[in-house]
């Protein structure tokens, strides 16, 4: 019996050892979990800590700069802007180019030649068609002219008395003292004595058509440019430079343009020639282009007529301003357009308040402002004044000038 109360003692003991182990491992398990949890929560509670941080930080950044804009556009210069106007403007090309004359005419000798006698006007006259310039001596020609008048005269004669001879034998052959035959040999000498006449009358033409051509005459209407004769000199058939005329006394300016400048022109359009040594302001109109283009120069001529004035001198420079059209461009008051000495600029002002500067050309000036021929749309918001005393990128408050 005591031995069956130890064995049942083992066995309890066994058991309470069993017991012990499992509770021991479900303890474990419990703690393990427990710690799991824990571990979740610690770190969802610090991803939502660091969301609250950052949305914070965010918002409070946003408001500051907000803030810092707003502070910056209360304290950012104010300056008055515009926006350019838009008008029909007349497109001009600048050029330049030589004056001379429309038609040049040079006047020589077509005759024989010889010495001058006699020289009737000088350059800067006017002279009329027909008019005589220079005289050459002619007492030759005269005196052949002589010879010839008498040539004349004894052909007259000659046919003077074969028609009297004529007439004579006419009046005797009815009464059979001469024959048929002697009649028409007195024919054929009268025609023979006429024909010498005719002959003589048309050397004594030739004869005065060569003594007139002595005298120099204009060719036409002009203006003497230039006299290269004087008296006493001799001059030879050939000689084609005793003077220059403007005929009819119309003068041009013979301007150089880019082809591009070629093809923006037509026949007809008007321009305003300005000659070097002048204040005086001509105006004119295309009158010929030129077909070709030279390969070296890539340019071509447009010959612009231009009325005659004694200020004018053939052979001077001058520049022109073709008005080569109309078209729509932007227009600014002097005020608003600076220059740094390499390019002319406006500062326009975008959406951000910012200053931004903006290279433009400038074209010519009208009674309303300057004509902008590149570099603005007409949309910009322009700084008018103080244009001076900004710089890129420097916040403003703008203004719309009323």
């Amino acid at each position: 019996m005591t031995i069956d109360r130890a064995i049942n003692s083992d066995s309890m003991d066994d058991k309470n050892t069993n017991l012990g182990q499992r509770s021991n491992t479900i303890y474990y398990h419990e703690n393990r979990n427990n710690s799991r949890n824990t571990l979740v929560i610690i770190i969802a509670v610090v991803f939502l800590l660091a969301v609250i941080s950052g949305a914070y930080y965010f918002f409070s950044t946003n408001s500051q700069e907000t803030e810092e804009v707003a502070e910056d556009i209360n304290q950012a210069q104010t300056v008055t802007v515009i926006t350019p106007e838009i008008e029909p403007v007349t497109s001009t090309i600048n050029a330049t180019g030589s004056l001379a004359a429309r038609n040049e005419v040079p006047i020589g000798v077509t005759g024989e030649g010889g010495r001058v006698a006699r020289v009737y006007v000088d350059a800067g006259d006017w002279v009329k068609a027909g008019q005589t310039l220079i005289s050459i001596e002619r007492s030759v020609q005269t005196q052949q002219l002589q010879a010839q008048m008498s040539q004349i005269d004894i052909a007259k004669a000659d046919l003077k008395l074969a028609q009297n001879e004529l007439d004579r034998a006419e009046q005797l052959i009815d009464r059979g003292f001469i024959s048929k035959a002697d009649v028409d040999r007195r024919i054929a000498t009268r025609d023979s004595a006429r024909a010498r006449v005719r002959a003589a009358q048309a050397q004594a033409n030739e004869l005065r058509a060569r003594a007139a051509r002595l005298d120099i005459r204009a060719p036409s209407s002009g203006y003497i440019l230039e006299r290269n004769v004087e008296k006493g000199q001799t001059v030879s058939q050939g000689n084609t430079n005793l003077f220059r005329m403007a005929q009819n006394g119309q003068l041009e300016l013979r301007a150089s343009l880019s082809e591009v400048d070629l093809a923006a022109i037509n026949i007809g359009e008007s321009a305003t020639i300005i000659p070097v040594g002048l204040d005086e302001e001509f105006e004119g109109n295309i009158w010929a282009i030129s077909p070709t283009i030279n390969p070296q120069t890539r340019q071509g001529m447009a010959r612009i007529a231009v009325p005659f004035d004694e200020s004018l001198r053939p052979g001077g420079f001058a520049s022109v301003n073709i008005k080569a059209g109309t078209q729509n461009a932007p227009i600014l008051p002097t005020s608003a357009v600076q220059n740094d000495g390499t390019e002319s600029f406006v500062y326009i002002v975008n959406n951000d308040n910012k200053v931004a500067k903006r290279s433009i050309t400038i074209g010519s000036v009208t009674a309303n402002g300057l004509i902008i021929t590149s570099g603005l749309n007409g949309n910009e918001k322009i700084v008018l004044r103080a244009g001076g005393f900004l710089s890129e990128g420097v916040t403003v408050n703008p203004v719309i000038e009323q």
